[in-house]
This record gives C-alpha cells, structure tokens and sequence, in this order.
C-alpha cells in the first residue's frame, strides 16, 4: 500500500519561515518525481516546487528564491523549506509522487502564515 505523509505544517508569522516534510512507503521512492502543491481557499491547487529523479528542481515564480525542495532517498523523504513567507503563501500543502502512469497524493498540511 502506497502512502504519502506530510508534516510540518502549522501556524507562522509573516516573514517566518517553515520546514515541510513528506515520507513515502510502498514505491521505488529513487525513481519518482516529487512535487509539493498547494491549494487556498477558492483556488486551483498549483504546483510550488518539484524534484526529480536527478535531483533536478523546479519552482513556480512566486517562491523562487524563498522556497528550497529537496529529496533524501535513503529516507523516502521530501522536504520543502520555505523562507519569508507571507499571507498569500497560506493554503493546504500536498505532496506528490510521480513516476510513469504512477500518481499518488498525501492527505495534505495546513500552512497559515497570519501576524
């Protein structure tokens, strides 16, 4: 059985920072692209950051430069740093495990940035 657990998330003031974490079981975790994305109230969820399999990341504009994804395979872990963060930064966090027809979601964590 496939899961996908995050962590991390929580309650931080404007300018703070935080560490999300996902941890995988039931795949070849070495072989996936991973991807954190979020979804606000009244949004679409998108995708905030990626990772491949060659350790090659990605990032949508409006964390570059804030936000660090990065991959442990010796742990099955995940782990999306994220840096002055601010109100447009809060939503629902989920991880992502890709790879060929193979597609799987965590449950999600909260990420409320609020003075």
């Amino acid at each position: 059985q496939v899961q996908l657990v995050e962590s991390g998330g929580g309650l931080v003031q404007p300018g703070g920072s935080l560490r999300l974490s996902c941890t995988a079981s039931g795949i070849t975790f070495r072989l996936y692209t991973l991807g954190w994305y979020r979804q606000a109230p009244g949004k679409q969820r998108e995708l905030v950051a990626s990772i491949t399999a060659a350790d090659r990341g990605d990032y949508v504009d409006s964390v570059k430069g804030r936000f660090t994804i990065s991959r442990d395979n010796a742990k099955n872990a995940v782990f999306l740093q994220m840096n002055r963060l601010t109100a447009e930064d809060t939503a629902v966090y989920y991880c992502n495990s890709k790879y060929q027809w193979f597609d799987y979601w965590g449950q999600g964590t909260q990420v409320t940035v609020s003075s």
